[in-house]
């Protein structure tokens, strides 16, 4: 028997709702939490000015959230929804780095050039030493794994260093470090909607990290970090401008 659209729409519906990666779980919300990053990105770049982008915080969610793509991808039940949010922050956050270059070019005809040139150069030589990194790591595991006690045990572990379990999470102490970085940062260069957003995720995927496999520990600790520093920020930002 043929059966209607209708009755389609409310089966696959139903199949979601209490599906592993359904909004009555966290593997949902945590993800969609993430899109505050690139719609803060987004909405920064319609809305606010280019003098209030950081172009360190901006540099280094580029590199976090390609780090994500992968883990999403990894990670079970995989997370298509993780994976496309941190896919559109990586073009958000390059977008607002190309906004900083130009108005720092813009702003300071003298220095600016050699500024972004600068930043340029960096990031390339982070990009290549992440490349030679994960050229060696390969090689290096294997020469590890074979023997006995722990360096054996981290070699092999799904959430160790030789993994995306491990580095993805890991390296969102980067965020926090940018933050503490800024403790002092002028208020009206402070994003509302980025700390808000950095902020919300932080406290969602401390709850997230207890419920993927593997149980990623170090992903909760980081996670902790980024949502207190975020929240320092926010509250300054709130209590000059709000309160």
């Amino acid at each position: 028997k043929r059966r209607s659209a209708a009755s389609i729409f409310y089966t696959a519906m139903a199949s979601w709702l209490s599906s592993p990666t359904g909004p009555m779980t966290t593997h949902f919300w945590g993800p969609v939490a993430n899109w505050g990053l690139a719609g803060s990105g987004m909405y920064d770049a319609a809305l606010k000015g280019p003098e209030i982008i950081n172009e360190r915080m901006s540099a280094t969610q580029i590199l976090y959230s390609g780090l994500f793509v992968r883990f999403a991808w990894a990670v079970q039940p995989r997370n298509y929804i993780l994976a496309s949010c941190h896919t559109a922050n990586v073009l958000a956050q390059g977008n607002q780095l190309r906004r900083w270059g130009e108005y720092t070019m813009q702003t300071n005809p003298e220095t600016g050039a050699a500024t972004v040139r600068n930043a340029a150069m960096g990031a390339a030589g982070v990009g290549a030493g992440i490349m030679a990194a994960v050229a060696a790591s390969t090689p290096l595991q294997n020469s590890l794994k074979g023997g006995s006690g722990f360096v054996a045990r981290m070699a092999n572990h799904p959430a160790g260093p030789f993994y995306i379990h491990f580095w993805a999470p890991n390296f969102k102490w980067a965020l926090s470090i940018n933050n503490l970085m800024d403790f002092d940062r002028p208020v009206e260069k402070i994003s509302l909607s980025m700390t808000s957003a950095l902020t919300l995720t932080g406290l969602i995927f401390m709850r997230w990290s207890f419920v993927i496999t593997p149980v990623n520990y170090s992903l909760f600790f980081v996670n902790c970090a980024l949502s207190s520093s975020s929240g320092y920020l926010l509250a300054r930002k709130v209590k000059a401008e709000y309160l």
